[in-house]
């Protein structure tokens, strides 16, 4: 049996492991290990003793699912990481460049996390999660149960399988282990973008 908790949110923003000043960036379609070990961290907080259960490993987080309606196109303004100088009438003055960031965030946003234990689902039900920032919320919708791993795969949506090197692609460096490479295979289930009715 998988227990699963269906968190939903108006939208939501899951950071790129590339470089976030990159001219223009999609909203990733998949949860890294580090993400999903963050909110396993999140909704368990005794895992955080790292002595009797060490970091870089999931616990309770059996499989996840990510779904959302489209992406809406955000812009930023930033500044640069370096400092130039300027004169001006014989003057220096320190300043940074200044740039637009374009973003693709995701839109109504479905995440799906499944346990093995059905206490650990309902503790999770019980809690909120950010998808990696603050402010893109998610809340717990429904409580649902699986027979076995076929049914969950039913749902619809993007799901990294974690994996070795030699069997996926490099998803980022996981902070939770000294910065270790990470690795998985990216599996689309149906149409992970869902239909919207149209309100007007």
């Amino acid at each position: 049996m998988l227990y699963a908790v269906k968190y939903a949110g108006p939208f939501g923003y899951i950071k790129p492991w590339t470089a976030v000043r990159d001219k223009e960036t999609f909203s990733q379609q998949f949860l890294t290990p580090s993400i999903v070990e963050g909110m396993e961290k999140k909704l368990f907080p005794e895992l955080l003793d790292a002595q009797r259960f060490p970091y870089g490993k999931i616990y309770k987080i059996k499989r996840h699912r990510l779904n959302y309606t489209g992406l809406s196109l955000q812009q930023e303004r930033t500044q640069s990481k370096g400092i130039s100088v300027k004169t001006v009438e014989k003057r220096k003055f320190r300043h940074r460049e200044l740039s637009i960031l374009k973003r693709n965030v995701m839109l109504e946003p479905n995440l799906y996390l499944a346990f093995e234990d059905r206490e650990d689902a309902e503790r999770a039900f019980e809690q909120h999660l950010c998808l990696c920032r603050n402010e893109d919320v998610v809340l717990p919708q429904e409580l649902l149960s699986f027979s076995d791993e076929a049914e969950f795969d039913r749902i619809e949506g993007f799901e990294l399988l974690f994996c070795r090197e030699e069997q996926g692609f490099k998803v980022g460096h996981n902070r939770f282990a000294f910065g270790d490479a990470m690795y998985g295979e990216l599996k689309i289930y149906g149409n992970p973008i869902r239909k919207t009715e149209n309100l007007f």
